[in-house]
């Protein structure tokens, strides 16, 4: 299986150790297309790369996946571009995030959510991102 996680970057990096976990996580499930994003010496200024190479190369990546997880609390223009492409390429997608952040999710992504293939999951830290994935992937091998 291959997984695209999305997470904050040039958003805010403040979240770059969980996102880390996540990586870590989701690697139990399949090959995370997307490792950087939880690399921790990834700051907010993001790859020395060409902009439009990274948006192609993304964009190519999320179209070779089989599923997407994003962790949504720190809001991320990127993360929302890529959300909106997953959608519409009917991505089977999970969302996480958390409310003790103190920030509301945007109507667009808990709107889209139909429990199915765009599930959307509210959770208090770190210690639930794994029951929560563990829920989302199904108990086959990769």
């Amino acid at each position: 299986m291959k997984i695209y996680f999305c997470g904050s970057i040039r958003g805010g990096r403040a979240d770059a150790r969980l996102y880390e976990h996540i990586v870590e996580t989701l690697g139990k499930f399949g090959k995370v297309l997307t490792e950087h994003v939880g690399d921790g010496q990834l700051s907010h200024t993001g790859e020395e790369s060409d902009d439009r190479a990274i948006h192609d190369r993304d964009l190519e990546w999320l179209r070779q996946a089989d599923a997407v997880v994003a962790e949504v609390t720190q809001p991320s223009l990127g993360v929302g571009y890529e959300l909106g492409h997953a959608y519409l390429m009917r991505k089977r997608t999970l969302c996480l995030f958390r409310p003790s952040s103190g920030r509301k999710l945007s109507a667009m992504i808990r709107g889209a959510a139909d429990g199915e293939r765009m599930v959307v999951t509210d959770y208090a830290g770190q210690d639930d991102v794994d029951a929560i994935l563990e829920h989302f992937f199904p108990a086959t091998p990769h």
